[in-house]
C-alpha cells in the first residue's frame, strides 16, 4: 500500500501556478502497530488492575493465573521492543523522504541547466528523536 504525501511546489515561471508533488511511501504502519500495542497494553493493564485488587484471593489462590500472567506481561515487553524498532525505522525512513536533498532531486524544475536549487537547513527532528528513545 503505497501513500502519496502531497506539498506545493513553485514552478519557477511568472504565469504557473504552484503544482503538488508526491511524497510516494507507506509510514503509517509502524506508529499504528505502535499505538496498537500501547492501546492493548493499556487495556491489559487495567484488567490486571481489576484482578489484583478485586479479586485478590482468586489471584492467590489458583498457581496457573499468576503463570498465565507472567507470560502475557513477558510477550507484551518483546512486543514492546519491536514496535519500538519499527517505530525507530519509521522514523529513519520519514527522515530519509522529507530530507531537503531528496526533495530537490524529486523537483522537476531543479533539473534544468539554468537551475539552482538550494536545500536549505535540515528540519529539527529532535523530539522525533526523543519519542523512538523513549
Amino acid at each position: 500500500r503505497l501513500y502519496q504525501i502531497p506539498f506545493e511546489m513553485p514552478d519557477c515561471t511568472a504565469e504557473s501556478e504552484p503544482h503538488t508533488l508526491h511524497l510516494v511511501g507507506d509510514f503509517s504502519a509502524p506508529a499504528e502497530f505502535f499505538v496498537t500495542l500501547g492501546v492493548f497494553s493499556f487495556l491489559y493493564a487495567m484488567a490486571a488492575l481489576v484482578l489484583y485488587l478485586r479479586f485478590h484471593s482468586l489471584y492467590a489462590d489458583n498457581k496457573k493465573l499468576p503463570f498465565a500472567d507472567f507470560c502475557i506481561t513477558v510477550c507484551f515487553a518483546f512486543f514492546w521492543l519491536v514496535a519500538a524498532a519499527a517505530w525507530g525505522k519509521g522514523l529513519s525512513d520519514v527522515k530519509a523522504a522529507t530530507r531537503p536533498s531528496s526533495l530537490i532531486a524529486s523537483m522537476s524544475v531543479c533539473h534544468g541547466q539554468d537551475a539552482v536549487c538550494n536545500a536549505g537547513a535540515t528540519p529539527a527532528m529532535g523530539l522525533a528523536n526523543i519519542s523512538v528513545v523513549r
